[in-house]
């Protein structure tokens, strides 16, 4: 039994939340910020990544960074302005790239949900990232960005969606600098008892994007909970905002590597034992086509790559959902035993590209000498990821990339 749940959100007037809106804040780094949020005072980045307020602050965790997401929160309340709902909402938040378009629901989601496993994940989240999250929530009050779910969607609730699309004037509808329109619309409340009992008869939620944001919740609550003795159960929280999407309207895109050595061997050292496990072809192809395939751009060349039948062997015994997949394949049988990248989440020689950015991206860093070779890969399928989500497993880091990514500011839960 899945528990959603319509909430208040704090969030811009119609006039200014083009302004507002912002992209993710672990999409970018500090200079990339600084630039997105540069002349616009109202961007959500001066919130979610405050440290471009504060050149003199090296350490992007610290505390001050925290306590200026805090002042700023306060500032772009008065001066954008942002107000909250006199009344819990569902909202619609319908994201269009490339003419295809997904519409989720916005609402508030459990914490014991997330924590119980109703809520399932499909990647390990790093402590670092928890702890700057959790300060984050912590110390703004503010979930100030959204989680991103999926489920096997649901006909009356995707009805009511299409009613409230057809019937209900949006409350925002802009196109972003990148090409990508977002619209939100208040669906109608004699609607939400119909969404909360649909969702009751749910068994599984799954995380596509925003493990980190989750767990980070989880932690806020861990702490909110244990500084405040008359604790109900019932308070904000208690609860994670996120946007729930039909898993049949997501898209994955790949998440590419690029390795920046050849780990002290020379190209046909190299080539020679990346054979031993794979057939090697020269081609044209620059995105493989299929599963169990593979495009490496090496010394402005590309090859096919595809697993030899010893390695299909030795993968018809493993039972492990999650080793099958080809970002595991790579990793198991090229990158680990030839490359040297014994743990891709701490090896500082591998670097991830997500899909977005395309196999031009790969050809330059290789071609510059940032990078020695680069690999594009096969996308994750939909299925793949709640597979394992419900094996109970998790996938290598930086499997997945979703686009399009929703915008922070435009629905913030205060907590």
């Amino acid at each position: 039994m899945a528990v959603i749940r319509p909430f208040k959100a704090l969030r811009p007037t119609k006039e200014k939340a083009h302004l507002v809106a912002s992209v993710p804040y672990d999409v970018v780094n500090r200079e990339e910020a600084k630039l997105a949020a540069g002349g616009n005072p109202l961007s959500y980045l001066h919130i979610t990544r405050s440290e471009i307020d504060l050149p003199e602050v090296k350490d992007v965790y610290s505390k001050e960074v925290y306590l200026k997401a805090k002042e700023n929160l306060k500032r772009i309340i008065e001066e954008a302005p942002l107000k909250m709902d006199e009344q819990p909402h569902f909202y619609l938040y319908r994201l269009i790239m490339d003419g295809r378009s997904q519409t989720g629901i916005c609402a508030t989601f459990s914490v014991d949900d997330y924590d119980n496993d109703v809520i399932l994940k499909h990647e390990k989240t790093r402590k670092v990232k928890e702890d700057d999250r959790t300060n984050h929530i912590i110390t703004t009050e503010a979930q100030t960005g959204v989680v991103f779910l999926t489920y096997r969607g649901v006909k009356t609730v995707n009805d009511l969606v299409d009613k409230t699309i057809t019937n209900v004037k949006p409350e925002y509808d802009f196109t972003a600098p990148d090409g990508i329109q977002h619209t939100v619309w208040m669906m109608p409340d004699q609607y939400n008892e119909m969404i909360e009992n649909e969702f009751a008869k749910i068994n599984k939620l799954y995380i596509a994007d925003g493990h980190h944001r989750a767990k980070s919740a989880s932690r806020a609550r861990e702490e909110k909970m244990k500084a405040n003795p008359n604790h109900k159960g019932d308070e904000e929280y208690n609860y994670f905002i996120a946007v729930i999407f039909p898993a049949d309207q997501l898209k994955i895109l790949p998440y590419n590597r690029v390795v920046l050595d050849l780990n002290g061997l020379s190209k046909a050292d190299f080539m020679d034992a990346a054979a031993q496990k794979f057939t090697i072809t020269k081609t044209d192809k620059k995105e493989p086509e299929s599963k169990n395939t593979f495009c490496m751009y090496l010394e402005k060349e590309w090859f096919e790559l595809k697993p030899r039948d010893s390695v299909f062997a030795s993968l018809s015994l493993e039972k492990s959902v999650g080793e099958k997949l080809d970002v595991s394949i790579l990793q198991n049988f090229l990158l680990n035993p030839i490359l040297g990248i014994d743990d891709p989440r701490t090896n500082n020689r591998i670097d991830f590209i997500g899909g977005i950015r395309g196999t031009k991206e790969l050809e330059k860093l290789v071609d510059s000498g940032k990078a020695a070779v680069a690999f594009s890969l096969y996308p994750v399928s939909l299925d793949d990821l709640m597979n394992i989500s419900d094996a109970g497993e998790v996938m290598p880091p930086k499997s997945t990339w979703f686009e399009p990514k929703l915008r922070d500011g435009l629905l913030t839960h205060l907590i």
